[in-house]
């Protein structure tokens, strides 16, 4: 499985351990599914992750999992420009490269943001939580 995350998946999971994203990253990691990213992502997670109101995040917590992505996500290169309609502007760098790495989803707690019709689906972590379990036992 090739997922995008979204930057509010990672705040979610690092703010409580043992939350359902959490738990869905956990999982993502436990079956080898493949997080897709690019520079822009990764600048993004790593510049809200810097934010004040995040500061009693455990640094070395962040710093964990960002290096988890960069050393077993993909990183993608050249990812092409989409033009479609989006609610939420910022969003659209994961929509980029969910497309141009054959995602099979893009894991956001903001659904809404994302258009329908898309090649990939868009869920939330509890749903990539019941797909990956079911695989894990």
């Amino acid at each position: 499985m090739r997922v995008v995350l979204d930057t509010n998946v990672l705040i979610s999971a690092l703010w409580k351990a043992g939350s359902v994203p959490d738990l869905a990253l956990g999982a993502v990691w436990a079956h080898g599914a493949e997080v897709l990213y690019d520079a822009r992502i990764l600048a993004e997670y790593r510049s809200v992750l810097a934010r004040p109101k995040f500061k009693k995040i455990e640094p070395a917590r962040t710093a964990a999992l960002l290096a988890r992505i960069v050393l077993h996500g993909e990183e993608l290169l050249d990812v092409p420009a989409w033009c479609g309609a989006m609610t939420d502007e910022d969003d659209r760098i994961f929509v980029e490269v969910a497309l141009a790495g054959n995602a099979d989803a893009i894991i956001t707690g903001n659904l809404k943001d994302y258009p329908q019709g898309l090649s990939f689906a868009v869920h939330p972590p509890a749903t990539l939580l019941a797909t990956l379990e079911p695989r894990m036992r």
